[in-house]
């Protein structure tokens, strides 16, 4: 058997011609159900609820993307280089939870903060990896909008946040799916 080798210009441009859309989905289901959560669940229940959901999109993206046809899992395909570094970006957003929780431990409320924005910050690579602005710009948006909602409603952070996130991840699935891939 004969390994292809393939240069990092060539996996760059094998990277941006996905879909990239299993991940995002995961996310705007995940932020879905914490949105959902916050309404109706105590805060101890809200605070778990948002642990559990974000922890679980790269292993919901998983699942996801045997229906869009990315299948992550999928051994008979080419080792990407680019496939590594987006989970690297997902474990960066993951070791983020170290600044969330002790800040979650004085007023828990700050959660959706956070975790809202250090999750998002895995989107500004993508736009190099793709050469497209969807990744700036999601991660820039989240940042404000983020930022700006936990100030302007205190007392439903835990609904306004992952809403709002859920409508910027609907809004970047439509960019990622009508972006033009040039190559």
């Amino acid at each position: 058997m004969t390994q292809l080798i393939r240069t990092l210009e060539q996996q760059k441009e094998e990277f941006k011609k996905a879909k990239l859309i299993a991940t995002p989905i995961a996310g705007l289901i995940a932020w879905f159900i914490v949105g959902v959560g916050g309404i109706f669940l105590s805060s101890t229940g809200k605070v778990w609820l948002l642990f559990v959901a974000t922890g679980s999109i790269v292993y919901l993206g998983m699942f996801v993307s045997k229906f869009t046809g990315e299948k992550f899992l999928d051994k008979t395909k080419p080792k990407n280089t680019f496939d590594i570094l987006f989970l690297f970006t997902a474990g960066q957003a993951i070791l983020v939870y170290a600044i969330a929780i002790p800040f979650f431990l004085v007023d828990y409320s700050s959660l959706p903060l956070t975790v809202g924005i250090l999750t998002g910050l895995m989107w500004l690579p993508l736009t190099w990896i793709i050469d497209h602005w969807v990744g700036a710009f999601h991660a820039i948006t989240r940042t404000f909008i983020v930022l700006i909602l936990w100030y302007l409603w205190p007392l439903h952070r835990f609904v306004t946040i992952p809403f709002a996130i859920v409508i910027l991840y609907i809004v970047t699935i439509i960019i990622l799916m009508n972006r033009k891939v040039r190559c």
